[in-house]
C-alpha cells in the first residue's frame, strides 16, 4: 500500500500534522490553478455555538460537490498507485450508487467494483490547507453538540458514543462508551485492523493448480480468495481464466491433454453456513470461489449465490481449461497432497486493497475471508469460531480495549457480535497511528460521505458530503456508524455511534448523519 506524503503544518506540531495529512494531502504544488479553484469554490461551515446549527446550508454541499468535480476531473487519481477512481467518475458522471450493506440491493454500476477510493482532494478541498493546528475539542463542548443529537428517538433504546483525538488517541467525549452493542457491519473494521496486523498489507491470497504424480489427477487448489474471478475483464483481481491458460501451456508441455480434475477446499475448516442460514448478503464461505459465487454479473450488494461456491468455480476453470485445448473428468472434491507438483497459480491484489473493497463495499463475503485467514497465519482453526478467536486475539495484542467485546464472525452479521464505541474509535486511532503504517487501509477504505460506497446517497443534498468517512452498519433495529472527521479547526477525530432497538432504518440513519455532520462542522477547540 502506498502511504499518501506527510508534509507538517507546523514544525512545534509535527505529530498532529502527520495524521491530519495522512487522510488529508495538500493539493500538489505542481497545480496551483487547481489550487485556487479549491481556495475559491471553498465552502465555509459556520461553527457550531448551538445544536441548532449542524446542518450545512445547501449550497455549501453544492460548492462541495462543484468543488469535486474541479479536483478530481483536473488531477485524476491521486495516489501512485493509479488506483483510486471512484470519486473522478462520481464527480464527472453521478451514476453510481450505493455500495453493499447488511440487507437491500447496492445498486452499484459497473462491470466490476472500483477499488476502494481515497477522498484526499475533496477533504483538501473543503478543509483547506492552515499553518496552525489548534487544540482538539473540550469534553464540554462536544457533549454540548453531541448528547442533544444523540437522544433523537430514532435512535432507539439504546445508544452509545465515542470521539477520539486521532493524534493522541485521548477520548474527548463517551456515553456508554465501555457498554458493548451490536455493531453490525462496523464489525469490518475490527476485522480488518486484525487482519493486517497478522499478515501485513503486501500479503497476497493465492490460488494454485497442482498436479499429483503419476495419477493423471490435477487438483484446483484453493487459497480461500473470495476476489478470484471468472469474468474476461479481471480489473486487476485474480483472474480463473488466467489460472487456466498458465496450467494448459503447463500441461501441454509435458504432453498432457486429459487430467482427472479435482479441488481443495481444506485451508478452511468447519461449516461455511453463516449462522444466519442461506442468505443473499453472502455465499457459502469457502477457500475456493469465484465472483463471491455470485449467479449474476453484480459486485456488490445482494445476490443469489450458487449452492456450492467451490464446485461452481470449479466446473468453470474446467469449462476454460477446455477451451484451451485440456480435457477434464467432472470435477470432485479432493485434497492435494505434499507430492503434488505446483503447475501454475495466481494471486489477489494485495491484503490493502481487500480491505477497502471490503470497507468500502460492506463485502461480507470479503469480511468472513479475512477472519478465516487471520486464523490461518494464527494457527487458529478457520472456522466461525476460530475466526472470531483469532479476531480478538489480534486486538488485544495491539493493546487495544477488548472487555466485553466478543467476535462471532468477520462481517457483523451475527446478531450475537459485541463491540464496543471505545474499542472502535481505538481501532481508527490505531489506523491512523504513524508507528502503524500496516494499518492505513482501514482508514482509507471507509466510505466517503456522499460519494463512495454504503455513503454514497447519503449526506446529501445539505450534509457533509465529503468530510465525513464512516463504516455503516445496518440489521433490523441496529444502526451504527464509525468513522473519521476534520473537523474545522484542523482535529482529526475518530468516532463511533452505536445504536439499538431502532424502529426505522432511514429515520436511525439520518440521526447518526446529523451526529456526525454536527462533529465535522464544529470549531470547539
Amino acid at each position: 500500500m502506498v502511504v499518501p506524503e506527510l508534509r507538517p503544518w507546523q514544525a512545534a506540531r509535527p505529530h498532529v500534522a502527520r495524521l491530519a495529512n495522512a487522510v488529508r494531502p495538500r493539493l500538489a504544488a505542481a497545480r496551483p490553478p487547481l489550487a485556487r479553484a479549491a481556495n475559491a469554490m471553498k465552502p465555509q461551515v459556520k461553527r457550531l455555538t448551538t445544536v441548532k446549527t449542524w446542518q450545512y446550508t445547501a449550497g455549501a454541499a453544492t460548492a462541495g460537490l462543484a468543488l469535486t468535480a474541479v479536483v478530481v476531473t483536473a488531477a485524476g487519481p491521486w495516489d501512485s498507485t493509479g488506483q483510486r477512481t471512484a470519486e473522478r467518475d462520481r464527480a464527472v458522471a453521478l451514476e453510481h450508487t450505493g455500495g453493499a450493506d447488511h440487507g437491500g440491493d447496492s445498486g452499484t454500476t459497473g462491470a466490476t467494483p472500483e477499488p476502494a477510493p481515497s477522498a484526499s482532494s475533496v477533504l483538501a478541498g473543503l478543509g483547506g490547507a492552515t499553518n496552525t493546528v489548534k487544540p482538539a475539542p473540550s469534553a464540554e463542548a462536544l457533549a454540548a453538540v453531541l448528547a442533544p443529537l444523540l437522544k433523537d428517538q430514532a435512535l432507539g433504546s439504546r445508544r452509545t458514543a465515542a470521539v477520539v483525538d486521532v493524534a493522541t488517541g485521548k477520548r474527548l467525549y463517551g456515553a456508554g462508551a465501555d457498554d458493548a452493542l451490536t455493531p453490525a457491519s462496523t464489525t469490518k473494521i475490527a476485522t480488518a485492523v486484525a487482519a493486517l496486523s497478522a499478515m501485513g498489507p503486501d500479503h497476497r491470497l493465492t490460488t494454485r493448480t497442482a498436479m499429483e504424480p503419476g495419477t493423471g489427477e490435477l487438483v484446483l487448489v484453493g487459497g480461500g480468495d473470495p476476489t478470484l474471478t471468472a469474468r474476461k475483464d479481471a480489473e486487476g483481481w485474480a483472474s480463473l481464466r488466467d489460472l487456466a491458460t498458465k496450467t494448459a501451456k503447463a500441461l501441454k508441455k509435458d504432453g498432457v491433454s486429459k487430467v482427472t480434475l479435482s479441488y481443495d477446499t481444506t485451508l478452511y475448516a468447519g461449516s461455511g453456513l453463516h449462522p444466519i442460514g442461506v442468505d443473499a448478503n453472502l455465499a457459502l464461505v469457502s477457500a475456493l470461489m469465484a465472483d463471491e459465487a455470485r449467479t449474476n454479473d453484480s459486485t456488490s450488494g445482494t445476490a443469489d449465490r450458487a449452492p456450492d461456491p467451490a464446485a461452481d468455480a470449479a466446473r468453470k476453470f474446467a469449462g476454460f481449461l477446455a477451451d484451451d485445448g485440456i480435457r477434464t473428468t467432472s470435477p470432485g472434491p479432493s485434497k492435494a497432497t505434499g507430492r503434488a507438483q505446483t503447475l501454475a497459480e495466481v494471486s489477489s491484489p494485495p491484503l490493502s486493497a481487500l480491505v477497502e473493497r471490503m470497507l468500502t463495499n460492506s463485502d461480507n463475503d470479503i469480511a468472513e475471508a479475512l477472519a478465516r485467514q487471520t486464523a490461518v497465519a494464527t494457527k487458529v482453526r478457520a472456522d466461525f469460531d476460530g475466526g472470531g478467536k483469532a479476531i480478538r486475539d489480534r486486538l488485544k495484542r495491539l493493546g487495544l480495549p477488548v472487555s466485553g467485546v466478543s467476535f462471532k464472525d468477520g462481517s457483523g452479521l451475527n446478531r450475537d457480535d459485541r463491540l464496543t464505541a471505545g474499542l472502535l474509535t481505538a481501532l481508527l486511532a490505531k489506523a491512523g497511528d504513524p508507528e502503524h503504517p500496516e494499518l492505513r487501509s482501514v482508514l482509507t477504505g471507509l466510505p466517503v460521505a456522499g460519494f463512495t460506497g454504503t455513503l454514497t446517497t447519503r449526506y446529501t443534498p445539505d450534509g457533509a458530503a465529503g468530510v465525513v468517512r464512516a463504516k455503516t452498519g445496518t440489521l433490523t433495529g441496529v444502526n451504527t456508524l464509525a468513522g473519521t472527521v476534520v473537523d474545522q479547526d484542523g482535529r482529526l477525530l475518530a468516532f463511533a455511534f452505536l445504536a439499538s432497538d431502532t424502529t426505522s432504518k432511514d429515520a436511525a440513519q439520518a440521526a447518526l448523519d446529523k451526529a456526525a455532520t454536527a462533529l465535522a462542522a464544529c470549531g470547539c477547540g
